[in-house]
């Protein structure tokens, strides 16, 4: 499943090729890519056609388009307080295999095409976004805007990235946790709440009401930087353990962004259909039977060992990541 550096890297690539384009045609070929819209197709078209893509914005594994307000300019939507006066938020969410490419209009359509959006550039050319979706466990969706505060009620940016760095998050997502890489990310939040449980800390990691963006791959591999054992009580971290793991998943999710993500298989690719490297630098994830490095640069030999972990599967050193002691 596309997780934080996967769905940044196609934020990224959306903002690059289409900020300024119009909507110039909606195409929905698989009705279940919109499910989560509360119309019907021909509604998901009408909305859509003649929108203004002015920013693409992220937060945790959820990324979404947003609009020009039909009536104004499109600098000034940063100006305007009333919600309903900003067009619904286009919501697209990867799921397990979505992909969101730009071809033109002449290359033939993919196999597992669900939605297309005919769009005008800013330079006059066209060309299209295509939503593929292999086990359509993702999709796109319209959604109305929530404003976001601080705990001093004041308004500050929604999303982990974006453009305009608006104070407006979709409905659909307001309950999703901020992510490492979000200036307003608050450790001390994260910390309060992994005090309050005794549940495993690696199922804190992949819990996005807690701390978003992480999938397995990546709390594998900050797991293992950090030396912590997937069912370590999340309670029963130190202060400093906490601050290690906050900083591991900070420093691998930067390092998967420089690399466009980690593609095992075709399902996940960039924008422009290419795929991420960062598989060559995981250390824990897929490395069962493998050497673990930290031990054999340390001349010790251990050996990753891959364990069945909530209907999936975690990886980790059974010298660095040891497992903890069970509660008499």
């Amino acid at each position: 499943m596309p997780e934080l550096p996967e769905v940044e890297t196609v934020r990224a690539g959306i903002v690059e090729r289409a900020l300024g384009a119009e909507i110039e045609s909606v195409v929905v070929h698989d009705i279940r890519s919109i499910r989560r819209y509360a119309g019907d197709a021909h509604q998901f078209v009408e909305e859509l056609t003649g929108a203004v893509i002015v920013d693409a914005a992220r937060r945790g594994k959820y990324l979404w388009l947003v609009f020009a307000p039909r009536h104004c300019a499109a600098g000034g939507i940063e100006k305007i307080s009333d919600l309903s006066q900003i067009p619904p938020a286009l919501v697209i969410h990867l799921g397990m295999s979505g992909q969101v490419l730009f071809k033109d209009s002449t290359f033939a359509a993919d196999k597992h095409l669900k939605i297309t959006l005919g769009l005008k550039l800013n330079d006059g050319s066209a060309t299209e976004l295509r939503f593929v979706d292999q086990r359509i466990f993702g999709g796109m969706f319209l959604d109305e805007w929530m404003h976001t505060t601080d705990a001093a009620g004041e308004l500050i940016p929604s999303a982990s990235r974006s453009n305009l760095g608006l104070p407006v998050v979709p409905r659909a997502v307001s309950h999703i946790a901020r992510d490492p890489l979000d200036p307003n990310f608050s450790y001390a939040d994260f910390r309060t709440k992994l005090r309050k449980t005794s549940s495993g800390i690696k199922r804190l990691l992949l819990d996005q009401s807690v701390i978003s963006g992480v999938g397995n791959i990546y709390a594998d591999e900050a797991l293992w930087r950090a030396k912590l054992h997937y069912n370590k009580p999340a309670k029963s971290l130190t202060a400093a353990q906490s601050r290690t793991l906050v900083d591991a998943v900070s420093d691998v999710m930067q390092q998967a962004l420089v690399a466009g993500g980690t593609s095992f298989d075709a399902l996940y690719v960039n924008v422009n259909g290419q795929s991420g490297y960062f598989d060559r630098s995981l250390h824990a994830y897929g490395q069962a039977g493998k050497p673990c490095v930290r031990c054999l640069e340390a001349g010790k030999t251990s050996i990753i060992v891959r364990e069945p972990f909530m209907n999936r599967s975690s990886y980790r050193c059974p010298r660095c990541q040891r497992a903890p002691r069970q509660a008499p």
